[in-house]
């Protein structure tokens, strides 16, 4: 009974959390633009009746969502289409300069732009090298991964070139810590980052030996 019991929460758990993550994002991207379109939807008598077991207000709802996403995707396809043509990338430089001059958003909108330019344009090595560092005191360490040098002050003020790791916390690897090391308190890896990602969500449970035996037995 207990074997047949994990078997099945094997299979469960993966789909469960899927399926979480997926509805969150689509009620994310909805949400804002759920009311005026909702609404719409009834003021003209789209969708006035039930479908099948779904009630009235529950084809709306479906409705409602499933128009937002495909609106969305839409935009987003034609605003790429937009980005190439230099008319737009002249508005872009344009609202780039006024963003850039606004109090308080200036802040937030340059800190976005940094991070978005350095872990998609820039930097292509960033967060690829999986290293192991003493953590929270030495004797004990933790997996990590390098995401580049640390700022050329912290360096210069502990006296030897610093490396920026990030360390996901576990089960949600979304958040964790960023600590400094120097070269030689990192052991580097030969893993690839999803493996130390996976290992860090299953809470040790998943290793690359173990991922090596399961596909072995797939074969």
């Amino acid at each position: 009974m207990k074997k047949y019991f994990i078997t099945g929460l094997v299979i469960l758990l993966p789909l469960a959390v899927t399926i979480a993550i997926v509805v969150f994002i689509v009620n994310f991207l909805t949400k804002p633009f759920f009311g005026i379109v909702s609404s719409f939807l009834q003021d003209f008598g789209i969708f006035n009746r039930g479908f099948f077991f779904l009630s009235h207000e529950q084809v709306v709802l479906y409705a409602s969502k499933i128009l937002i996403l495909l609106c969305l995707f839409l935009f987003t396809l034609l605003l790429g289409m937009i980005a190439r043509w230099f008319f737009f990338k002249a508005l872009l430089t344009l609202s780039d300069k006024v963003l850039h001059r606004i109090p308080l958003v200036n802040k937030v909108y340059k800190t976005t732009q940094e991070i978005i330019k350095t872990l998609f344009v820039t930097d292509k090595s960033s967060f690829k090298q999986v290293v192991m560092v003493p953590f929270p005191k030495g004797g004990s360490f933790v997996m990590g991964l390098v995401s580049r040098e640390s700022p050329e002050i912290c360096s210069k003020e502990a006296g030897g070139e610093l490396f920026s790791v990030l360390i996901p916390t576990t089960p949600n690897p979304t958040t964790g810590f960023l600590l400094m090391y120097k070269k030689e308190d990192m052991i580097f890896l030969d893993l690839k980052p999803e493996q130390a990602i996976k290992y860090i969500v299953s809470c040790g449970v998943i290793t690359p030996e173990h991922e090596h035996k399961i596909a072995n037995q797939e074969t």
